[in-house]
């Protein structure tokens, strides 16, 4: 430990002007990391030393180290930025979901389902009550009648919309949902410019994907809505979703039938289609977020990915639900079976195929749903958007948000045993995570598993907050 006054007198000698939190007589954790080779947003840079005090980068590559500094020589290993989850639920699993993205090397989720009490774990995360990652929290979900979401916020007219937004006290962004009408929407995105709050989610069932892009919405979930938006057939598969009934009483029938009418639009892709929609969402600022990893167990059999060994930190609870809820969703038929697989192929092709127009593409796994693990299934993300086509750096850029390793950044890393570059996979080779002035080595990453796994075993009350 050293002192902050004693760390500003080094910056200074360095020339550099990096802001401290805290005191001046408070003291602070420096730790250098020796002899890795960095792989950021910026490139690559080989034999290089981090220096960092408590979630601070100070230096990079300094001449002297500051006094009482803990040093990790860490030749021959890769550092990355921390890692991102963009589309996560059950954060309020804390126990279980933080600390295995921590151990994962994620050290940022975006949690897509919030409420009060999600709120205030970020905020305790923040001032260091609670270690987990950054945590960025939706809104409650807003979502039009007929809603298949259990505890959604359904909202039948424009003005309702208006009220749902002024509602979203503490959140970072309002989450809208696929039963919205186009002028709920437009109401929607209206009063979120208003209250100056991005609006993200699911791209509705009734508002094509450029149109929304159009209205302000920020991030499209999972490859809804893609394959109608690029499609040839586009106007005549949109008029059967206007006049598909819907049964009350059975609302997932119908999702499932516009689901079928993506898959058929999907045959029909159009490159042209396509890159004009690239156009209006790079010109809006909107992203993807695909959740490859989710919707591949969607679109496989119910069993499939059952024996993961992931399974045994999570709640026996979240188990049984996830057996129940691929009912709903499993193919059964050889034909099913096959026509799913080659949906999801397209759908991947199509994600690549934005990528290469210039649209941002977010990592995301929909952790929380069936066999989407927290943190594990970020990697398996990763491996998915270089099957689709994306390079390995494109993906860690995306992985990372673009992060850059320098003075004054986030000192979120996540150092590696085996170069991310030549193999995607690699980045599950995690040697040691550095987080809010922790570090994270093999020895506590994996006492950390062996809590989860203890947590996990304890009686949990069955999920209920799970969701696209």
């Amino acid at each position: 430990m050293t002192t902050r006054r004693e760390v500003l007198g080094w910056l200074a000698g360095l020339g550099a002007a990096v802001a401290l939190p805290g005191r001046a007589g408070a003291t602070t954790n420096v730790t250098a990391v020796r002899g890795v080779t960095v792989i950021d947003s910026s490139g690559v840079r080989p034999n290089t030393t981090i220096v960092l005090a408590d979630d601070r980068v100070l230096a990079t590559n300094p001449t002297n180290l500051p006094p009482n500094t803990t040093t990790l020589d860490l030749h021959g290993k890769f550092v990355i930025p921390g890692l991102w989850d963009m589309h996560v639920h059950g954060a309020y699993l804390d126990r279980i979901t933080l600390p295995l993205c921590l151990v994962n090397g994620v050290t940022g989720i975006r949690e897509m389902w919030g409420f009060p009490q999600l709120h205030d774990l970020r905020d305790r995360i923040e001032r260091g009550e609670v270690l987990g990652p950054r945590l960025v929290v939706a809104s409650a979900i807003i979502d039009g009648p007929h809603s298949t979401l259990p505890g959604a916020t359904i909202v039948s007219t424009p003005e309702e919309g208006r009220q749902a937004v002024r509602n979203a006290t503490g959140a970072d962004f309002v989450k809208v949902y696929s039963y919205l009408d186009r002028p709920t929407l437009a109401a929607i995105a209206d009063e979120c410019a208003r209250q100056r709050i991005t609006f993200a989610g699911h791209c509705s069932a009734h508002v094509a994907m450029g149109d929304a892009s159009d209205l302000g919405q920020r991030t499209f979930e999972h490859m809804y809505g893609l394959p109608l938006a690029t499609s040839s057939n586009e106007t005549q598969l949109r008029q059967a979703i206007a006049t598909l009934p819907l049964d009350p009483a059975a609302p997932f029938a119908w999702f499932r039938q516009v689901l079928e009418f993506e898959r058929q639009a999907a045959l029909s892709h159009s490159r042209s289609k396509a890159a004009r929609l690239a156009h209006r969402l790079r010109r809006n600022n909107s992203a993807l977020c695909p959740t490859m990893v989710t919707m591949r167990v969607l679109s496989s059999p119910a069993d499939r990915f059952a024996n993961s060994p992931n399974t045994k930190y999570l709640p026996a609870s979240y188990r049984d639900f996830w057996r129940d809820s691929l009912k709903n969703w499993a193919p059964t038929t050889d034909e099913e079976i096959r026509q799913q697989a080659d949906f999801l192929k397209r759908r991947m092709d199509q994600t690549a195929e934005m990528h290469d127009h210039g649209v941002e593409v977010l990592v995301g796994t929909d952790a929380g749903n069936p066999y989407a693990f927290p943190g594990f299934s970020v990697h398996d993300e990763l491996e998915l958007l270089t099957e689709a086509g994306l390079s390995p750096k494109a993906v860690l850029d995306a992985a990372t948000r673009n992060t850059k390793i320098r003075p004054g950044a986030e000192a979120s890393l996540v150092v590696l045993d085996a170069d991310p570059l030549a193999d995607i996979r690699n980045t599950t080779r995690i040697h040691t995570v550095l987080t809010r002035g922790r570090v994270l080595g093999p020895q506590e990453r994996r006492k950390m598993l062996a809590e989860v796994e203890k947590a996990a075993a304890e009686p949990f009350p069955p999920a209920a907050r799970t969701c696209c």
